[in-house]
């Protein structure tokens, strides 16, 4: 699949993490490029590259290295995540920028068994780090990454809910034995998925693919059977709700933070996420009231 590497050439977003020279620019002569790559692989889980862009300029000025963030409170990390979503991705930033420092004297490792070690980081996220700030060989498999393959060697319109050893092993097959090479492809599969192969509207007229497998069967439907939450009305947006809140103010009394439950939400929705946010750290109780975790 050389031509989904050309493809990348041609057409890859200039994104500021892509390279050493655009994290300097964006976060000052002291950002480390890896370590703006791990935060833009933590900050784009399940969120769209155009939010996070803003904020991770902001946060890469902030804190341009580990040991800055290592240095920061949980309220100012929270703070500055805003509307990104997960928030409790934020803390884990902040626990893995202190293991960083001081285990890895500042650096953010470059082996995949390294950082599996760090606090929140997964599978993908290592192999994504590794291939991406080091440019080692590594198989980096998210959605984007699994749709674009599943089509193409499998027929299938989406892939399957859950990651399979078949599936991991198919991948890995595909990735070049070159280490740069191979952060190319998987850099290349995955911007193929976010802006061609989508899951929703893939542009088909643009794909330089001469063969698919999905297109080739006539485009069949999903055959997996997938539950889908609604946003609107849900605990997630509850829990938003109350974090927006906790973001404006440096405090908030229960009966503030009641006063901005809408009336149609659900009865004991507003208690059960504020409880949440507490046992997940992420809200803090006080005499007079809640705050954000110091």
């Amino acid at each position: 699949m050389r031509a989904l590497t050309d493809w990348f050439d041609a057409h890859a977003r200039p994104l500021p993490w892509r390279s050493a020279a655009g994290v300097r620019a964006a976060g000052g002569p002291r950002a480390d490029h890896a370590w703006g790559v791990f935060l833009s692989e933590v900050m784009s889980q399940q969120t769209p590259i155009s939010r996070v862009e803003p904020i991770w300029r902001e946060w890469i000025r902030a804190w341009p290295t580990p040991a800055d963030l290592a240095a920061a409170t949980p309220a100012e990390v929270l703070r500055s995540w805003r509307h990104l979503g997960y928030p409790r991705r934020a803390l884990r930033l902040l626990e893995a920028a202190a293991a960083i420092t001081r285990d890895h004297g500042g650096r953010v490792p470059a082996a995949e068994a390294d950082l599996l070690d760090l606090p929140g980081v997964g599978a993908y996220t290592a192999a994504a780090v590794s291939a991406f700030a080091f440019g080692r060989r590594s198989v980096v498999l998210d959605t984007n990454v699994r749709r674009v393959l599943g089509r193409v060697t499998g027929g299938l319109a989406l892939p399957r809910p859950h990651l399979r050893r078949d599936e991991q092993r198919g991948a890995a097959a595909l990735v070049p034995a070159d280490p740069a090479a191979a952060a190319t492809w998987n850099a290349a599969v995955m911007e193929f998925g976010a802006l061609v192969c989508t899951a929703a509207a893939p542009d088909c007229s643009a794909c330089p693919l001469t063969s698919c497998a999905w297109r080739e069967a006539g485009y069949p439907a999903d055959v997996f059977r997938r539950r889908r939450q609604s946003w609107a009305g849900s605990d997630r947006q509850a829990r938003g709700r109350i974090m927006a809140q906790l973001r404006e103010s440096p405090e908030r009394t229960a009966a503030e933070l009641a006063a901005g439950v809408p009336a149609a939400a659900p009865a004991g929705q507003h208690e059960r996420a504020l409880a949440s946010l507490l046992a997940d750290g992420l809200v803090a109780q006080v005499a007079g009231g809640y705050r954000l975790p110091s």
